[in-house]
């Protein structure tokens, strides 16, 4: 995909970007001072073997894990200097493994969503209302808005968690896995309505995802990672290559064009094939 801005999008207003960042837990160093910028108004995936630092990288960049050094810049300040409300307005986090209060319906946990725009003098409005329904119709999760969410099948959870990071309005939304639960049909329309939510109000989208063709087919700058650094990032098309995917996950390759949509994609080889090779 192409890099420049959407075509018709609104121009972002708002920038994230992290500088000599280090995370871990425990004492244990996972992200090793690693500099990125994200392209405001983009799709950015960010791809990797397991226990790379992707959700690592997502849970620094959405101010969840304190940096062990480095900082994290939302509009070129320091993001742990901003008050919460404040960040939250502008920066919304589906995590990989959310958890809901028991028996809390799937209608009251997308409003939550809304939380960040209340305040003191502020009540629930049409406005508020509004934009759950559409979260919820984007979703396809209006007729589930009377459901505990604990009855709920997991692709309906990922579902329910995703409209509510959309009910968030936010110009900024992190998203970890998520596809995770999700049969390919389900997976194909949350990737499209992030596509739409992107190409119609310039939102920028980062999100982790294992599947390597998924990314190449949905996003316009891909950030690939191995044992916590940043191994390249740029476009998909000139960034994947074999030499790129046995490096970071260790596999021969067969890269190709996907005959669909003409990005690249990454046919892998097991031990099994290597003859397809030769």
């Amino acid at each position: 995909m192409d890099e420049t801005a959407p075509s018709g999008a609104p121009t972002p207003a708002h920038t994230l970007a992290a500088r000599g960042l280090t995370l871990g837990y425990d004492g244990r160093e996972v992200v090793h001072g690693i500099d990125i910028e994200v392209p405001p108004g983009r799709i950015t995936a960010i791809v990797g073997p397991n226990a790379c630092g992707k959700s690592t990288l997502l849970r620094g960049l959405s101010r969840l894990l304190a940096p062990e050094a480095g900082e994290v810049l939302l509009d070129g300040r320091d993001i742990r200097s901003q008050r919460t409300r404040d960040v939250a307005t502008v920066l919304g986090l589906l995590p990989q493994n959310p958890t809901a209060p028991d028996g809390v319906s799937v209608a009251d946990l997308i409003g939550r969503g809304r939380y960040p725009h209340q305040g003191w003098f502020r009540r629930w409005s049409a406005a508020d209302d509004a934009a759950v329904a559409d979260a919820m119709l984007a979703t396809a999760v209006t007729d589930l808005a009377d459901r505990p969410i604990d009855e709920l099948s997991g692709g309906q959870r990922q579902r329910v968690w995703i409209a509510m990071a959309l009910a968030q309005e936010t110009d900024i939304l992190l998203l970890d896995e998520p596809t995770t639960f999700l049969d390919v049909s389900h997976q194909i329309e949350v990737l499209d309505l992030l596509l739409d939510l992107n190409r119609q109000r310039g939102t920028t989208i980062v999100m982790v995802l294992h599947d390597l063709n998924m990314a190449c087919r949905y996003a316009d700058h891909l950030v690939a990672m191995r044992d916590g650094l940043i191994v390249a990032e740029g476009a998909p098309e000139n960034v994947v290559t074999t030499e790129l995917v046995s490096r970071v996950f260790g596999i021969g390759s067969l890269v190709t064009a996907d005959p669909v949509t003409g990005d690249r994609m990454v046919v892998p080889m097991g031990r099994h094939h290597r003859g397809v090779e030769e």
